[in-house]
């Protein structure tokens, strides 16, 4: 009777149980893997906007490969068509058309160009999906380091949020990053922006402190943005790649695939830069400012022309600093010896870890920075460009002043 008694309860014990170690299972496929892989690549995708129908197309890139035992794939994709937010785990499938991963977390649509948001996703991501390293991207639109105004949209910085209106700034990125890397424990080891005219020198600058390698491009970005596939392709190959690796990876398959590969053929530009080389930039940059700040009329006039015959991006006042150079340099100037721009060149050539520009650009040698060339786009701009770490670092502002005056 008593041995009865026990078989009796140990049979509903297990009937209680069965169901919540069903549950557990589930959790540890779906809403997290507890044991660190290699890496985990986060995608913060903002389709809360006119790129919303490109959102799926590249969840589906992702989805060709999707997580494996060595790195986990995690996407907060909003969009404007769902009317939502979801958190994917990306799962491999053989469906291009339909996105397939499941979602661990469905939300109402969530503020993304709120720098907060992306933090918040970052941390559920290390908690939930842990790592040795991290990739953080965002998905959307850019313009540069200022809230700059063309055809083309309205006046936003990056991660553009048409419920909401808002965008993150490059002040908040800054402070994402430096959120991000407290989460982590260590230096974000790559942040990408999916966006056009990020790969500037100010963007760099207010996230060196907190990220190893970071991915920008120079110009515009079509709207079909990064191959999905083909880095995963690469990087499932060799998981344990350092994060210049990966970012190799990333903009050898993005020229590839824009060079009459998997994306057609249009023009583009992306780099990758080892911000651990921004200090020695940044020193050599302001010891340039230094030195135009005693420049006689004639040589400022000299230099004027040189930005304005410089690789443009876009914007008028976006250009390429090493092809700005290369023609001050030849321009003669008497206030500026060759040790003076080549002290420059040298350091912005040593921080650029890969650059692939299409043929209209061949003078976009890889990193863009502010060169106004009338005194209104400047003094429009100089008080948010004077909060900007770059200029306290860099003296730039001042030169730019000094020149515009």
């Amino acid at each position: 009777m008593e041995e009865f008694s026990m078989r009796k309860y140990l049979l509903a014990f297990l009937v209680v149980m069965l169901p919540l170690t069903a549950n557990i299972a589930l959790a540890g496929d779906d809403d997290g893997e507890k044991a660190p892989k290699e890496w985990t690549f986060l995608i913060f995708l903002n389709g809360n906007n006119d790129l919303d129908r490109f959102g799926a197309m590249d969840i589906n890139e992702l989805e060709k490969f999707g997580s494996d035992k060595n790195i986990n794939v995690v996407v907060q994709w909003a969009s404007l068509a769902n009317k939502d937010t979801r958190r994917l785990l990306v799962r491999q499938d053989n469906n291009p058309k339909k996105v397939t991963s499941p979602t661990v977390q469905k939300m109402p649509a969530v503020d993304m160009g709120d720098w907060r948001k992306l933090v918040e996703f970052v941390e559920w991501g290390v908690k939930n999906y842990p790592a040795k390293k991290y990739f953080v991207d965002i998905w959307n639109h850019g313009r540069g380091w200022y809230l700059k105004s063309n055809q083309h949209g309205p006046t936003r910085d990056i991660s553009f949020d048409d419920n909401t209106g808002n965008a993150i700034t490059t002040l908040q990125l800054g402070q994402a990053m430096e959120e991000i890397a407290k989460l982590i424990g260590h230096k974000l080891d790559i942040y990408g922006s999916d966006a056009c005219l990020m790969g500037m020198a100010e963007i760099a600058e207010e996230m060196a402190d907190n990220v190893e390698v970071f991915i920008g491009s120079e110009e515009l970005e079509p709207g079909e943005g990064w191959p999905y596939d083909g880095l995963m392709k690469r990087w499932v190959v060799n998981p344990s790649a350092s994060a210049a690796e990966v970012s190799k990876y990333l903009v050898e398959e993005y020229f590839a695939s824009y060079s009459g590969g998997t994306q057609g053929t249009q023009s583009v530009t992306l780099s990758a830069y080892d911000l651990s080389k921004m200090d020695v930039f940044k020193k050599a940059l302001s010891d340039f400012s230094g030195k135009i700040l005693k420049l006689e009329a004639p040589d400022r006039q000299k230099i004027m022309d040189s930005f304005r015959s410089a690789q443009m991006f876009t914007f008028d006042d976006y250009r390429d600093v090493i092809d700005f150079l290369n023609i001050a340099e030849k321009a003669g100037i008497y206030g500026l010896k060759a040790p003076d721009f080549s002290s420059v060149r040298d350091a912005a050539q040593d921080m650029i870890i890969i650059n692939k520009a299409s043929d209209d650009y061949s003078r976009a040698f890889g990193l863009a920075m502010w060169m106004p060339s009338s005194a209104s786009d400047y003094g429009a701009n100089l008080e948010k460009y004077t909060q900007l770490k770059f200029d306290r670092a860099t003296r730039w502002g001042d030169a730019l002043k000094f020149l515009l005056q």
